[in-house]
Formats: structure tokens, C-alpha cells, sequence
């Protein structure tokens, strides 16, 4: 590995492992903190909604957290089994967090354009996920190779919303019209990435 990859790898460790411990600090501030202080007191006593806000932070900040482990090949090849039981805890935390998400994107801020973002979000997060879980229990290691690299991908939306966020809603002097643009904006550029990735791979995927 050359040193440009090398800093890259770091950033992209730094930042999973970062954003992944982010959904801890929802409980040592109050309600006004983070996307909770956007939220109605209505919806802030709405039990079930908590349950699907709180499901799909801190599950997936368990799949940033042990996800990217997967795709060093020295930690994977070194213990397979651990690999094996890294992977069933990401496709677990995963699929929970997902469905959570799907179900929160109905009350996103922003109105329909964003809960549409968030909600096809969701559906390319858990289908990918299912996808790479069902190849890799068929022995097929190219499309899971292939399909957990676009469930990761799917997955950092978490980091790069982190990063778009402030800066739209810098530009725009408006939170709405950030939070609009960022429910796209997170993770279309990251599956796109990932697409090319996996081309000069040359994964087949299908």
C-alpha cells in the first residue's frame, strides 16, 4: 500500500469509527441536540418513533464501527472466522437500522423530497446487504464481494451526510433546503463510487 492509500485508509477508518460512536452523544445532551432539536414534542413523545430513530442511530453506528474491518484484507484473511462473525453482526445491525430508517424517513424534515431520499436510501442499504448475505451463503464471492461494497457504501451516507450538512446549510443559509439536498447528496455520489469500484475490481454483479 503506497502512502496515498495509506492516508486515505486512515481517513476512511478515522471517519467510520468517528461518525459510528457520533449516536452516543444523543444521550448526554437533551432533546436539542442534533436533529432532535428540529423535531416537534409531539414526535418527541411519539414511543414508536424513538424506537426507530434510536434503532436506526445506534444500530447503525454498529455497522460503520465493524463494517469497515471487513475490507482489510490482512485482518480478513489472517481469521476468517472472525471475518464470518464480524460480517453476521453488520448484516444484523444493518438490516435493523435500515428498516428503522425507512420507517423515520416518513416524518424527515423537508417534506417529500426528503423522505423520498432517504427512504430509496434505505431500500439500497437493505437490499444490497440481503443480496451479499444470500451470495456468500450461495458461495458466490464475487456478487458478495460486490454487494457488500455498495452496502457499505450505502451505509457511510452516515460520514459523508456529516460532512455535507454544515456546508449546504452554510451556502444556503437555510436548514430545509440543506437537509433536502443532503438526503440525496449522502449517498448517490457514494453508490456511484462504489460502481467503479467494483468495475475495476472487475466483481460481476448479477
Amino acid at each position: 500500500m503506497n502512502k496515498t492509500n495509506k492516508v486515505a485508509w486512515f481517513v476512511f477508518v478515522f471517519l467510520a469509527i468517528g461518525v459510528g460512536l457520533y449516536p452516543l452523544l444523543y444521550f448526554v445532551f437533551d432533546d436539542d441536540f442534533g436533529l432532535l432539536a428540529s423535531k416537534s414534542d409531539e414526535l418527541l413523545a411519539n414511543v414508536l418513533w424513538n424506537i426507530g430513530f434510536y434503532g436506526h442511530i445506534l444500530l447503525g453506528g454498529v455497522a460503520l464501527l465493524v463494517g469497515w474491518v471487513q475490507f482489510s484484507k490482512k485482518l480478513r484473511n489472517t481469521n476468517l472466522k472472525r471475518h464470518r462473525t464480524i460480517g453476521k453482526i453488520y448484516v444484523v445491525a444493518a438490516l435493523i437500522s435500515g428498516v428503522c430508517g425507512f420507517f423515520i424517513a416518513f416524518y424527515a424534515n423537508g417534506g417529500l423530497i426528503t423522505t423520498i431520499g432517504f427512504m430509496c436510501l434505505a431500500i439500497i442499504w437493505l437490499f444490497s446487504t440481503l443480496k451479499a448475505y444470500f451470495a456468500v451463503r450461495k458461495g458466490d464471492l464475487q456478487l458478495h464481494q460486490g454487494m457488500m461494497i455498495y452496502s457499505y457504501a450505502a451505509c457511510f451516507a452516515a460520514v459523508t451526510l456529516r460532512i455535507w450538512l454544515p456546508l449546504l446549510s452554510l451556502v444556503f443559509q437555510d436548514f430545509t433546503i440543506a437537509y433536502r439536498i443532503v438526503a440525496w447528496l449522502c449517498w448517490v455520489p457514494n453508490i456511484i463510487v462504489a460502481f467503479f469500484w467494483i468495475k475495476k475490481r472487475g466483481l460481476i454483479i448479477g
